[in-house]
């Protein structure tokens, strides 16, 4: 089990540095204000992740 939630949070940390580099790409060619949605969207979905992290190591 441990290693099956090793692994969980490997996925989650990754998820979240892959969406930092989504966000930064697609600031570079979207429009401000669709770069801004995409940048709280993100946010949201990292804080759920974290979430679901925080809820693993318990």
């Amino acid at each position: 089990m441990v290693d099956e939630q090793n692994e969980i949070e490997k996925l989650i940390d990754n998820m979240i540095s892959s969406g930092d580099e989504l966000v930064a790409n697609l600031k570079t060619v979207l429009p401000n204000s669709l770069a801004e949605s995409m940048v709280m969207f993100h946010e949201s979905n990292v804080t759920n992740l974290k979430k679901i992290k925080a809820f693993l190591n318990k």
